[in-house]
């Protein structure tokens, strides 16, 4: 194994498939944390053929996106606190600002200036109306 992930085949495992295809139902604006993710695909059924055991919790699907997330909009899965993804901070701060996702500025106190994510706001549920999670 080459430690990637991949599969023999080149394919992406199983989870790293269902973490990406929970990446890209996230609506524009809205986002999800690691852990809500990790939640989800522990309450979803799995595709026919697909194993229902198995997965992991938040830094399962941290990794996931880390290794396979930039073909997905990886700057909504997210951390729980609302800090932006270290060292991509400018680049998710655009998605964010283009796509209207609710951002609270930054502390005066803050060293960067980088805004936060609006958790309350932006976080999102899974659900079809777009509620805010729980």
């Amino acid at each position: 194994m080459s430690g990637t992930g991949e599969t023999a085949e080149g394919e992406l495992p199983a989870y790293a498939e269902r973490v990406l295809a929970v990446a890209e139902l996230i609506p524009a604006g809205r986002v999800m944390t690691y852990g809500d993710v990790a939640e989800w695909l522990r309450d979803e059924e799995p595709p026919e053929g697909l194993p229902s055991a198995g997965g992991g919790g938040p830094r399962q699907v941290g990794r996931v996106m880390a290794l396979y997330g930039g073909a997905v909009p990886w700057w909504r899965v997210v951390r729980a606190d609302g800090r932006l993804l270290p060292g991509s901070e400018l680049r998710a701060l655009a998605h964010y600002r283009e796509e209207g996702t609710p951002l609270r500025t930054a502390a005066q106190e803050a060293e960067d200036h980088i805004p936060r994510l609006d958790m309350r706001q932006a976080r999102w549920d899974g659900q079809q109306n777009g509620g805010a999670a729980p």
